[in-house]
């Protein structure tokens, strides 16, 4: 009984496993053949732009940092620029690579004794960085499936991962302690890119289909550097000053705000970022809707219209309207002889007096 059962459940999987299109690429024709004509895709039968250039800039602020860029209630801004080959593969999803480069200005107080200042920094970071970054269409990724309308705006969410390199300097507004022998102010630091700088990114986006060619962007993001001397608040903990000891944690972060620019290259008239194949699916439906569905071109005509050629058709003189069969004549299920168009008991036999319902039948 077990092996009867195991192989009533085999049987199904070594039937698709033959007859699959995509178990040896074997029958690939056959498959062809039964769904209708399949075109390979190549660059030649896409219709959608797929690659972009961008560029932007905005203000970056160091953040969660022992020398930030909010300090006393005031914001020491920063500046930073960007450029990036965009690759968008599905409407949903694309990739970026990305180089970045800008300069933060911070500042710190070093606490001293019962509240005491010890003393007052200022410092700045000027990075580069380059990074693979991923992006989600959040608009397309959560559209409804009754939303047909165009849109021009989209929401990205972002995230990658990057290596960097850097330069800080810190001064001390107290020059008395100006020291580079033993060093401890200016304190400066030269981290060179290499494969072991590694940072991590995420962030948002607000775009807007400016044109064809142009997208327009505001973009916020989040850069998690791993290096708690990012901020140039010194190379540790235990090293002199100790500015690099205010704030516990071990990683010194910023974030930006950016306005940018997408340039769509290529020769179609729609980007791939803001098609919603949902859309494209209820046009064809509509478009086969509004078609006659009957492609037939019947050579000696179709005279009463019913949809079968006069050729074969054994009722020439079909009521207009009245549902036929395969040789033209008009339905009659309950084979009273009144055609189900004009029946008033479609599932009831009767006579044609009595509009096919019996004698004893209110119509």
């Amino acid at each position: 009984m077990k092996l009867n059962l195991l192989w009533a459940l085999a049987l199904p999987l070594l039937s698709w496993a033959q007859q699959s299109p995509i178990s040896d690429g074997s029958n690939i024709e056959a498959y062809s053949s039964r769904s209708g004509k399949v075109t390979k895709f190549d660059n030649a039968s896409r219709l959608f732009k797929d690659w972009s250039v961008s560029v932007g800039g905005g203000g970056t602020f160091m953040h969660a940092a022992d020398v930030n860029s909010f300090y006393d209630g005031k914001v020491n801004f920063g500046w930073n620029a960007y450029a990036s080959l965009d690759k968008q593969i599905t409407h949903t999803f694309g990739m970026s690579f990305q180089y970045q480069m800008g300069k933060t200005n911070q500042k710190a107080l070093l606490p001293g004794a019962a509240g005491v200042a010890a003393g007052v920094a200022t410092a700045w970071t000027k990075y580069r960085q380059i990074s693979i970054l991923g992006d989600i269409n959040l608009s397309n990724l959560l559209r409804r499936v009754d939303n047909n309308s165009t849109y021009r705006w989209a929401l990205h969410g972002y995230g990658g991962v990057g290596l960097q390199g850097y330069d800080t300097l810190l001064l001390d507004n107290d020059m008395s302690r100006y020291s580079i022998s033993p060093r401890r102010i200016p304190v400066q630091i030269e981290q060179e890119l290499r494969f072991d700088t590694f940072f991590f990114q995420l962030g948002t986006g607000l775009k807007y289909n400016l044109s064809k060619l142009i997208d327009v962007e505001a973009r916020a993001m989040y850069i998690i550097s791993g290096d708690d001397s990012f901020d140039g608040g010194g190379f540790g903990k235990n090293g002199i000053p100790r500015y690099n000891a205010i704030v516990h944690g071990h990683s010194d972060n910023l974030f930006s705000v950016n306005l940018g620019l997408s340039f769509k290259l290529g020769n179609h008239d729609t980007h791939l970022t803001w098609v919603d194949p949902l859309r494209d699916i209820n046009n064809r439906i509509n478009i086969l809707t509004n078609q006659k569905t009957d492609l037939v071109v019947c050579e000696n005509g179709d005279l009463d219209d019913d949809g079968v050629c006069d050729d074969w058709d054994r009722q020439l003189d079909t009521p207009r309207g009245a549902r036929v069969d395969g040789a033209g004549i008009a339905l009659d299920m309950d084979l009273d002889g009144v055609a189900d168009l004009y029946d008033k008991c479609v599932t009831v036999p009767g006579p044609v007096e009595n509009d096919g319902c019996p004698t004893n039948v209110n119509k």
